[in-house]
């Protein structure tokens, strides 16, 4: 007798929940400084929308790290990409943030990549002018940035290859840490004027030099900051930023780093005592995440996608 064939997870009847996301995200954008918080899977975004957080992140920093094992420095697909951005955005209804790194390629590829994008539940895409053969944490030293007009040709695709209006390009620029701030600010305004619905500049190194930009761009452009820990940046609450003139701030990694923390010290006390039970009050109890599933047990047909894990028809 053959073995039975695994049960195929199928995609939500209707798709990715937050597809299209983008409106959504601008209307919230509108009336107050957002939080974006990065999700390194799903269940974690769950956890953030129930936090009242407006947005999860897709962070290329912590996809690359704690799905794939492996640093910030390019070596995922754009397949890889898209099914990452499809698990999620099934898992939430806020719309869903995505660095696309630098778009995996030129203006066609990049158009490419956002009309995918969109299909699998981007709400928003960023994209930065890093070159790609030396792509890195953009905290890092050792960056090399293209030449602006490349990159502009890059937001042109972009928002050109856009299915919806509502889905908002982001153009991030890497070059404060590699040519100085002027530079910055020079490369911001021709990525506005490309296309870039928001734009992203990447490590600055002091409180002066968010306000300056705010300054730069007071009432123009929505700004997007970047609090990532451990970085060049100093470390800015959401009102102050907001003061600055941001409109949205990127928490990339911080859930992850809260995450493997916690994992290493349970550990430790599980390889110490040899038994885990001294750390039950830290954990998620079963009832609170069948909560976040809104899962009830005794009636496991009631969830939404209780139709789409099934065995997989024999052929």
């Amino acid at each position: 007798m053959a073995a039975p064939r695994p049960a195929v997870l199928r995609p939500a009847p209707d798709g990715p929940a937050t597809a299209p996301g983008g409106a959504a995200l601008r209307r919230a954008a509108a009336t107050e400084t957002l939080g974006i918080v990065g999700a390194p899977f799903a269940l974690a975004a769950k956890l953030v929308e129930s936090a009242g957080f407006d947005a999860i992140y897709l962070s290329g920093a912590a996809f690359s790290a704690g799905t794939l094992g492996v640093p910030d420095i390019g070596l995922f697909s754009r397949d890889q990409l898209l099914e990452q951005t499809r698990i999620l955005a099934r898992a939430v209804s806020v719309p869903v943030v995505v660095d696309a790194d630098t778009g995996f390629g030129g203006p066609r590829d990049v158009e490419e990549t956002v009309r995918l994008l969109e299909a699998a539940g981007a709400a928003a895409i960023q994209l930065e002018d890093q070159r790609g053969a030396d792509k890195r944490c953009g905290h890092l030293a050792g960056k090399q940035v293209i030449d602006p007009g490349e990159m502009a040709d890059k937001l042109a695709a972009a928002a050109a290859g856009r299915c919806d209006a509502g889905t908002v390009i982001i153009g991030r620029c890497d070059s404060r840490s590699v040519h100085g701030l002027d530079d910055c600010l020079a490369r911001l305004h021709v990525y506005q004027a490309a296309g870039a619905d928001w734009l992203f500049p990447e490590a600055l190194q002091s409180r002066d030099e968010f306000g300056r930009v705010g300054r730069e761009f007071a009432g123009s452009i929505p700004l997007l900051a970047n609090m990532t820990e451990f970085g060049t940046s100093p470390l800015i609450s959401i009102p102050d930023l907001a003061d600055l003139g941001f409109t949205a701030v990127l928490y990339p990694v911080t859930l992850m780093r809260l995450a493997m923390k916690a994992m290493e010290a349970g550990l430790a006390l599980i390889a110490e005592e040899g038994t885990q039970e001294s750390l039950l009050d830290l954990m998620q109890s079963r009832q609170e995440l069948y909560e976040l599933l809104d899962y009830d047990p005794k009636h496991p047909e009631r969830h939404r996608f209780a139709g789409a894990l099934n065995p997989e028809e024999p052929t």
